[in-house]
């Protein structure tokens, strides 16, 4: 996510942040005055000693919900700015889930729950919850290691191989979150959870430029011809189906963008020649010969179908 929408969101992560911190300071507190009523509960309310436990414990888990929200909050605007949004979005509920069982097993003892009785539920917890959600768990850890270390970032082409996976898996980096890894090959989306690519073997792989360029066609070119052509006659292994988008159009001329990027870098040249003698293809086949199809390329105008060329 680019630019004006990034910006917005930085700065409502960046206003919702700055409220977060005022609450905190004024909840907390609020969080000493009942730890210090717990603490004195027999002395100020001799009669009332067990009750005055259970509100304390009760009041303590009504406060520790607001305190875990705000402290996704506060840190809201530096997980936004080193991760993206969607991980930004899991590590901030991550952060509010952990604060928020602290603070419930602290009012439990607060109400009289002995500690033996605490770290066994929540060994035999944690117990059942690691059997159950190992996967989770390991995708888990694997993502943070990774939003760590870095070994690749977002829009960076690589290769997976070896580890979990079968074979090889290559593509461009579109989204690394806490659990999964999303690559984009063309067309063709691929989700690999972190622990494969954790344990698989990296490789950065060269950009390669996509053969990109806008057509200006004289009314009554249909995109599809230019389509059906581009899928018959480009012999080029290419990511994904080449692509035509139409860019407007005007009253005597229909103007289509031709995107198409080449699996091997070397081939971008050859790829070229093969997309722009398909729009040839269709000024000589689809079209009369007063026809005209203009391409820019490279601050360069070509004029094709009446055998004429220029600069």
């Amino acid at each position: 996510m680019r630019g004006p929408k990034m910006t917005k969101l930085r700065e409502e992560a960046a206003q919702a942040a700055g409220r977060a911190r005022k609450e905190l300071i004024a909840v907390l507190p609020i969080v000493v005055a009942l730890f210090v009523l717990s603490h004195n509960r027999r002395e100020w309310f001799p009669g009332l000693s067990h009750e005055v436990r259970i509100i304390t414990a009760v009041l303590l888990v009504g406060l520790g919900w607001m305190i875990a929200r705000d402290l996704g909050r506060a840190f809201a605007p530096q997980l936004l700015g080193r991760l993206g949004p969607e991980a930004a979005a899991t590590l901030g509920f991550t952060i509010r889930l952990v604060a928020l069982v602290i603070l419930v097993l602290v009012a439990l003892r607060l109400a009289g729950l002995p500690p033996q009785t605490l770290a066994f539920g929540g060994a035999a917890a944690a117990v059942v919850i690691g059997l159950a959600a190992q996967q989770t768990l390991g995708n888990l850890f694997a993502g943070t290691v990774m939003l760590t270390a870095r070994p690749f970032r977002v829009g960076e082409r690589v290769r997976f191989q070896g580890g979990n996976l079968a074979g090889q898996l290559e593509g461009t980096v579109v989204s690394l979150g806490l659990m999964y890894v999303e690559l984009s090959d063309g067309a063709n989306r691929v989700v690999v959870p972190n622990s494969a690519a954790l344990a698989a073997a990296v490789t950065p792989l060269r950009d390669v430029d996509a053969v990109d360029f806008e057509a200006r066609l004289r009314a009554g070119t249909r995109p599809s011809d230019v389509q059906r052509l581009l899928d018959d006659h480009v012999s080029v292994a290419t990511r994904g189906r080449p692509h035509i988008a139409l860019e407007r159009v005007d009253d005597d001329e229909v103007v289509v963008r031709i995107t198409c990027t080449p699996v091997d870098p070397d081939e971008g040249w050859l790829l070229a020649d093969e997309v722009i003698a398909a729009v040839n293809r269709v000024t000589r086949e689809e079209l009369t010969a007063e026809h005209a199809v203009t391409r820019t390329a490279e601050h360069r105008v070509v004029r094709v179908g009446d055998g004429s060329g220029g600069e």
